[in-house]
C-alpha cells in the first residue's frame, strides 16, 4: 500500500529550492506534452563518481582520512562490491522511471522523524502589505484564493508553459503535486497523498483557520465555476465572526511534533468519529488559509526575519503556532496587521512550483478587480467540531511545550543586501550563483578559520520525475580563493583569477548535477542498493569521511523568484545555518537560519560576514579591472 501510495505521490509531481544553470524559460504549451518524451534520469558511471568524491572531500577533510578513504575506495571498485551494487542499480534503472524518485522521497522526508515545522518545511516570507485592519485582511485573502484557484485552472487543464533549460523541456509533473494533497503521519513512516488523483469527486474545498479554529469553505458554486472575490470575503467574514473566542484548543498544535510522536496522537486522534471526519477535510482541502492575529511590532530593520520566523513556525502558542496544519502541503499566511507568506510541507514538492504558483498570484492580485455582486445567498462554512479527551489535551500541551522550546531555538535574519544585485557578476562575466556560494564560503572561513560541506539544491527536472541533486560548493578551488583573501600576502589580480577559477569550477559542478552526472544521489542510490540487497554495508558508508561530507554546516538554495520575497527554512545540522536567496536584478535577499542552542552559530554575526565578503568580492572585480583598463 505505501509502495502505492508514494509512487501515487511522486508520479503527479516534485522539485526543489534549486538554482539553474541558466534562466529557466517558458513556452506557452500544454505542460504534460513532452512528458512521456524526457529522458530517464542516469546512472553514472563508479569511477567517475569515486573520483569526484575524493575531489569534494579534499578541502573538508584530513589528509590522513583522505588517505585512509582512498584505500576504501580503491577496495570497492577493485574488490567488486562496488561493481554489484552499481550493476544492481542499473538494473533498477531499466525497470523504473525513475531509479532515485521513491528511495529520495522516502530517505529525505517519510523516513525522516523530525518534526516538519523548521526541520524540513520551507517558508516564503512576502513584502508587507497595506492593509491594518480585518476588512483589508479578508479582501486581501479573497484575491490570493482567487489567484490560488486560476493556478488551478490552469493545471486542472494541462494549460500551465512548459519550463525549458538549456532549450531542453523540463519534467512540469511536481507542479500536479502541490493542490489537494497531504502528508500523514506514521509512526515509523509517514506517507503522503494526493487526493485529487484518486477519486471521482476532487476535493472543492479549501480550509481556513482563525483562532485555532478550522472551516470548511467551499469554493466553486453549483455550475462549477470559483467564488468570485465578493463571495470568499464575504464568506471570509462569516468564518471569522464565527471564531472570535480565543481560548479554542490548538488542535492544529499536534502537526508540530516529532513524526513518531505525532504518528501515535494522530491514531488515537482519528479513533473518535468526529475527529476523523474533522481530519479527513483538512487533508483532503485543495490547500489552507490560515488567518493570523496580528504579532508584536518590531523595528523596519527586523521586520523580515520576524515575518520569516512567523512563516516557519508562527512564533509560539503565544501566538500563531497553533493556527496551522503543518502537514498540509500549502498554507497560506495572511495576518491582520500585514504580513503575509505561506509555508510548505516539502515531502511531495520542492521550490520551482511554489515559486511559479506566488508569482502568478501576485500577478493574478494586481489585476483589476471584475465588480461582481453576488446574487445568490452562500451557506454558512462548516465549522470542524473536536472532541478533545484528556488524553489528546496532554498531547497538545506536550506539542505546546516543544512548539516553543523549538521557536526559542531558531535564529533568524533576514539580508536585505542593497548594494547591488545579479547585474553585477553579470556584468564581469561571472556566473550570479556561484558568485552568490563564494560569498558565502568566503564569510564562514572568516568566521571559522576552515572549510564545511556545503549543499546548494539543483534541479533534476530535466529527467522523468526529477527531484534534486547536490552541488556541493566546497571545492580545492574554493578554499584556494579564501585563503588568499585572508592573505596580506596576494595581489588582487591573483586573488580575482582564483575567484574566477572557483566561479568556473561551480559551474561545471553545477552543469554535472542538473545532467545527472553529480556524485550524491549516485553515492545515496548504491546504498540504498545495499540495504535492498541484505547485504553487508560497504565500509565507504561507514567511514568517518562520509560522515563529515554529509554533515553541511552550510545548507543552501537559490530560489529565482519574479517576486520580491524571500525563501527561508532551518539548518541541516545542529551546529549549521540554512541559506536560502533570491537574487534580484539590483538587490539580494538572504534568509539566514541557525540554531540558539550552538554556542557556535550566529545567524545576524553570519549575515555580517555575508554582507562584508559581498562588497569585498564587489571591490576586487570592479577595481581590478579599473586597473586592468
Amino acid at each position: 500500500m505505501l509502495g502505492v501510495i508514494v509512487r501515487a505521490a511522486l508520479r503527479p509531481g516534485i522539485a526543489n529550492p534549486c538554482r539553474l544553470l541558466k534562466a529557466v524559460t517558458q513556452i506557452p504549451e500544454r505542460s504534460l506534452v513532452h512528458q512521456e518524451g524526457l529522458p530517464n534520469l542516469p546512472v553514472p558511471l563508479l569511477k567517475q563518481t569515486c573520483e569526484r568524491y575524493l575531489a569534494a572531500l579534499e578541502p573538508i577533510v584530513s589528509d590522513e582520512e583522505l588517505e585512509h578513504t582512498r584505500i576504501l575506495i580503491q577496495e570497492f571498485l577493485k574488490g567488486g562490491v562496488g561493481e554489484r551494487l552499481q550493476k544492481g542499480l542499473e538494473r533498477r534503472a531499466r525497470k523504473t522511471d525513475n531509479w532515485l524518485s521513491e528511495w529520495w522521497m522516502q530517505s529525505a522526508y517519510l523516513d525522516c522523524r523530525m518534526p516538519v515545522a523548521v526541520y524540513t518545511s520551507t517558508g516564503v516570507a512576502l513584502p508587507r502589505m497595506h492593509f491594518e485592519d480585518r476588512q483589508g485582511q479578508m479582501r486581501f485573502a479573497a484575491k490570493l484564493i482567487a489567484g490560488v484557484l486560476d493556478f488551478k485552472r490552469m493545471v486542472d487543464t494541462e494549460t500551465l508553459p512548459v519550463q525549458y533549460l538549456n532549450g531542453k523541456p523540463l519534467c512540469m509533473d511536481q507542479y500536479y503535486q502541490i493542490l489537494s494533497t497531504c502528508r500523514i503521519p506514521g509512526p515509523k513512516r509517514d506517507t503522503v497523498v494526493h487526493y485529487s488523483q484518486e477519486e471521482r469527486h476532487p476535493p472543492r474545498h479549501i480550509t481556513v483557520v482563525h483562532n485555532f479554529q478550522f472551516f470548511v469553505l467551499d469554493v466553486y458554486n453549483s455550475d462549477g465555476t470559483p467564488l468570485t472575490v465578493d463571495q470568499l470575503t464575504m464568506q471570509l467574514e462569516k468564518i471569522w465572526n464565527s471564531s472570535l473566542q480565543t481560548n479554542k484548543e490548538p488542535i492544529g498544535i499536534l502537526t508540530s511534533q516529532h513524526r513518531n510522536t505525532w504518528g501515535k496522537a494522530y491514531n488515537n486522534l482519528i479513533k473518535d468519529r468526529t475527529n476523523k471526519e474533522s481530519v479527513r477535510a483538512i487533508q483532503k482541502s485543495i490547500f489552507t488559509v490560515c488567518l493570523d492575529a496580528p504579532m508584536l511590532r518590531v523595528s523596519d530593520d527586523m521586520y523580515l526575519s520576524r515575518v520569516a520566523a512567523q512563516m516557519l513556525h508562527g512564533g509560539g502558542t503565544r501566538w500563531n503556532s497553533g493556527n496551522r496544519w503543518f502537514d498540509k502541503t500549502l498554507q497560506f499566511i495572511i495576518g491582520e496587521d500585514g504580513t503575509c507568506g505561506l509555508v510548505y510541507e516539502h515531502a511531495p514538492a520542492e521550490g520551482p512550483p511554489i515559486v511559479f504558483l506566488i508569482d502568478h498570484v501576485v500577478k493574478y492580485m494586481q489585476r483589476a478587480e471584475m465588480v461582481r455582486s453576488p446574487m445568490v445567498p452562500l451557506p454558512m462554512p462548516q465549522k470542524l467540531r473536536f472532541n478533545i479527551t484528556p488524553e489528546i489535551k496532554r498531547d497538545i500541551e506536550k506539542a505546546k511545550q516543544n512548539m516553543n522550546i523549538m521557536v526559542q531555538d531558531l535564529d533568524v535574519k533576514v539580508l536585505t543586501f542593497s548594494h547591488f544585485g545579479r547585474n553585477l557578476p553579470k556584468q564581469h562575466k561571472l556566473s550570479p550563483d556561484a558568485f552568490v556560494q563564494m560569498a558565502l564560503q568566503l564569510a564562514y572561513f572568516r568566521m571559522y578559520d576552515l572549510c564545511c560541506p556545503t549543499y546548494e539544491s539543483a534541479t533534476l527536472r530535466m529527467f522523468k520525475y526529477g527531484r534534486t541533486e547536490a552541488i556541493r560548493s566546497t571545492t580545492v578551488d574554493s578554499l584556494r580563493f579564501v585563503q588568499a583573501m585572508q592573505d596580506p600576502s596576494k595581489q588582487n589580480t591573483e586573488r580575482l583569477a582564483l575567484l574566477q577559477k572557483a566561479v568556473q569550477t561551480h559551474k561545471e559542478n553545477t552543469h554535472n548535477a542538473i545532467h545527472g552526472q553529480a556524485i550524491d544521489r549516485h553515492l545515496l542510490g548504491l546504498k540504498m542498493q545495499s540495504i535492498e540487497d541484505l547485504t553487508s554495508m560497504p565500509e565507504i558508508f561507514m567511514d568517518t569521511s562520509y560522515a563529515v561530507a554529509h554533515h553541511f554546516n552550510l545548507y543552501t538554495s537559490q530560489v529565482g523568484s519574479k517576486t520580491d520575497c524571500v525563501m527561508c527554512f532551518g539548518p541541516m545540522v545542529p551546529d549549521g545555518y540554512g541559506v536560502c536567496y533570491n537574487p534580484m536584478d539590483e538587490h539580494i535577499n538572504i534568509a539566514i537560519t541557525a540554531f540558539n542552542s550552538c554556542e557556535d552559530t550566529n545567524a545576524a554575526n553570519f549575515a555580517q560576514t555575508v554582507k562584508k565578503a559581498l562588497l569585498d568580492m564587489r571591490a576586487l572585480v570592479t577595481e581590478t579591472a579599473a586597473t586592468r583598463q
